[in-house]
């Protein structure tokens, strides 16, 4: 039954005590009531209390969802940038917790008893795994291109850069538009496809401060295709007296052709051999850390970056710190597998088939058929585009209910689970679900899918 005129609109007070105990603070779900009450004063006709307190319950549970929390990540892409990209460790979870309890020694030095520099730990053993003279860090990569940028194109503003590394980047950002942010006058060169060494040449002028090559890494061109090899470009560079900047987006430490059947990602260490100055990279892609923009290279330039007033601006804070400081640990270390997302590149199909049967076991009795499938997974986050790593699916073929509403319902789970339709089926693919959440999987996917 719907009602007319604003009197029919009840109490932001009666709403609030019918709705109940929820687990989101007051503030905001009475907020949330308000806004909800303010947008019906425009409407000719309000719905009946019982009507409005389900809406009150939708939109609640609507915010709810909004929330950063875990999910279950069955979509078969490791480094899934909607997900937050890598998952941090075990080691990576205990030093954050111990960090974020605590006093720590972010600027204090505890040898000479006073104030000393952030992350000198960590720089060194980002330059150590890096293969350079020296390293820092910031909050992303795109902060890391724009602070190269502004420091070297501040009394030359040209920058040279090929047409075919004019990418466009997760979330439409595009390399062109973070190179005007900064403030650097673009010089590109060469076409679409290809590029030569004297395109790079022919391009330089007074003006021009730096040579930037950026990694496909999220895309591949091929048949009609040219580009000069960095070493090439290096030697140029130094010619020149310029800059030479690689961004590797992707960042791979560890040779990736050996963790997994995938292509191989150029490292920081073999790009620097190569003669580039200055690279940059993202901390949770194939690093397997936090958030982080890492800049590799030359001793002096780095020095020089850290001086920049705009570095204080980018700089990262404690938790982001330590994470990356014990994700390289375990580098050092010889620890791999303890980074998550090489864990799961690693993982064997035998490995995640014994899993999916077991699995199964616990839906036998349900109104759906289930099978073990196969699957394509992918390295993702803009990384390594031509890999696809066979893997192994949970496959849920269904007509009552229909898989669109499967797949909202186990969205809306604790914890939500995240999968795909794929061939008339709904698939789980088990190499991005951690070992530890198959008994909470098995648990929400009988709640989704109720016995008849």
């Amino acid at each position: 039954m719907r009602q007319t005129g604003l009197r029919a609109i009840p109490a932001v007070e009666r709403l609030l005590q019918a709705m109940g105990e929820t687990d989101l603070p007051r503030p905001t779900v009475l907020s949330l009531i308000r806004r909800e009450l303010a947008a019906l004063r425009s409407e000719d006709e309000i719905p009946d209390f019982e009507a409005l307190l389900a809406q009150m319950h939708a939109a609640l549970d609507s915010l709810r969802l909004q929330r950063i929390q875990p999910v279950i990540n069955g979509t078969g892409i490791i480094l899934h940038t909607n997900f937050g990209r890598a998952p941090l460790g075990a080691a990576v979870a205990e030093s954050l917790s111990a960090i974020a309890q605590s006093y720590n020694n972010l600027e204090y030095d505890l040898n000479a008893g006073e104030r000393g520099s952030r992350a000198a730990y960590l720089e060194h053993n980002l330059a150590l795994v890096c293969g350079a003279e020296a390293a820092t860090v910031v909050n992303n990569c795109a902060a890391a291109l724009v602070l190269i940028l502004r420091h070297f194109t501040a009394k030359k503003p040209r920058v040279i850069i090929s047409r075919g590394e004019l990418v466009q980047i997760g979330g439409g950002f595009r390399i062109p538009e973070i190179l005007q942010a900064s403030g650097a006058q673009l010089s590109e060169v060469g076409t679409t496809n290809k590029t030569s060494l004297q395109d790079y040449a022919n391009a330089i002028g007074p003006e021009t401060a730096i040579i930037l090559k950026v990694h496909r890494s999220n895309f591949f061109m091929g048949g009609f295709v040219e580009s000069p090899a960095t070493k090439e470009i290096a030697k140029l560079a130094r010619a020149k007296r310029l800059v030479l900047v690689e961004d590797l987006g992707s960042g791979a430490i560890v040779p990736t052709e050996k963790l997994a059947p995938i292509e191989h990602e150029p490292t920081p260490e073999e790009t620097l051999k190569c003669g580039v100055d200055l690279v940059c990279f993202s901390g949770d892609k194939l690093l397997g850390g936090p958030q982080a923009g890492i800049i590799a290279g030359k001793a002096r330039y780095i020095a020089a970056l850290k001086r920049e007033a705009f570095f204080r601006a980018l700089r990262c804070d404690k938790l982001v710190l330590t994470a990356l400081q014990t994700t390289l640990d375990l580098y050092l270390a010889g620890e791999k597998p303890a980074v998550p997302a090489l864990a799961m590149l690693q993982l064997s199909n035998d490995e995640l088939r014994l899993r999916a049967e077991k699995l199964l076991t616990r839906l036998r009795d349900l109104p759906v058929c289930a099978s073990v499938g196969k699957g394509k997974a992918q390295v993702g986050g803009g990384t390594l585009p031509r890999s696809i790593i066979p893997s192994v699916t949970i496959d849920l073929s269904l007509k009552n209910p229909k898989l669109n509403d499967v797949a909202a319902r186990l969205r809306h789970s604790a914890p939500p689970v995240v999968g795909y339709i794929a061939g008339g089926k709904f698939k789980l693919d088990l190499r991005t679900v951690f070992p530890r959440q198959d008994e909470e999987l098995a648990r929400v996917l009988r709640a989704a899918i109720p016995a008849q």
